[in-house]
């Protein structure tokens, strides 16, 4: 079974934003990013999964419920932040905790304590008083205080600082290695890459690739850098090499494709110092998103 299974589903607004003809298959234990710009149609897909918005066409089930007829059973097993958490403003953040576990049932507050350490949030306060990114502590902190079985996360890392980011992170991977689905929505694609086993990448409401991260870090165009001893070779002609720049006895290029022909041409060379980089995950998503991806 998968965690979630998208056949088809169809869900647009009156202005012909949406989501349109999506397919998609989350496994079970997997972390799994969904990433695209704002209005890519990102959280109308995570709000259609969870029942508050109906599909105009196909199908989606969410830990094999189906998410329009048993959309209340879904969100009971489902931790979800959304990416603007409506929280009362009055009430202290343990006080929002609690009646969020109050409405779904849930006696055990175990977690609270622990998840409140982790996140490095003080729930004595009233809401109204936080700061952004500490809101955003207290609703991931609800999202995650009934152990679901499923995580969905739109733009999880808004407003946190980057050690809060790197605590996250470490949360993240802690409810993987405990057999827990996370699916999470992000246009923070470092956060993506170094978290996530599969992405998808959604333009203008449809989804123009899903695949592993690594393999996307692999298709990428690599930056290197070479600096020689003596002249520079003549690399031009090297399969692969792209955009070279010679500055003195230092070149520059980009490199695309098999890595031998261009290990064959610097062999023998008098080299001071080699840098081969990926670039970050930027250059994939812009590549999709500009029109030059296909699925």
């Amino acid at each position: 079974m998968q965690a979630i299974q998208v056949e088809g589903l169809t869900r647009l607004y009156r202005n012909g934003r949406g989501v349109r003809n999506i397919d998609l298959a989350v496994s079970q234990g997997e972390v799994f990013g969904f990433l695209g710009p704002n209005g890519a149609g990102k959280t109308t897909l995570i709000r259609t999964l969870l029942g508050f918005l109906r599909p105009q066409a196909g199908r989606a089930h969410v830990l094999g419920l189906d998410a329009v007829a048993q959309s209340r059973s879904v969100r009971a097993r489902v931790g979800y932040l959304p990416s603007d958490p409506a929280l009362y403003e009055f009430l202290t953040g343990q006080q929002n905790v609690d009646f969020a576990l109050a409405v779904r049932g849930v006696r055990d507050r175990s977690r609270v304590a622990y998840l409140a350490d982790r996140l490095e949030v003080d729930l004595r306060r009233r809401m109204k008083t936080l700061s952004r990114g500490n809101k955003q502590k207290v609703a991931l902190l609800i999202a995650l205080a009934h152990d679901p079985e499923l995580i969905i996360l739109d733009e999880p890392t808004t407003g946190l600082d980057p050690l809060v980011q790197e605590a996250f992170a470490s949360l993240i991977r802690e409810e993987k290695a405990r057999g827990k689905t996370v699916f999470m929505s992000s246009h923070v694609l470092s956060e993506v890459e170094a978290l996530c086993d599969r992405v998808a990448i959604i333009r203008d409401g449809q989804i123009v690739a899903v695949d592993q991260v690594e393999h996307l870090k692999k298709q990428r165009v690599k930056h290197v850098a070479a600096e020689f001893r003596a002249a520079v070779p003549d690399l031009a002609a090297t399969p692969g090499v792209r955009a070279l720049e010679v500055h003195g006895r230092t070149v520059r290029f980009t490199f695309h494709g098999p890595i031998a022909p261009l290990v064959g041409a610097l062999a023998g060379q008098d080299l001071v110092d080699l840098t081969v980089a990926d670039p970050p995950l930027e250059e994939v998503f812009r590549a999709f998103y500009e029109g030059g991806g296909g699925r």
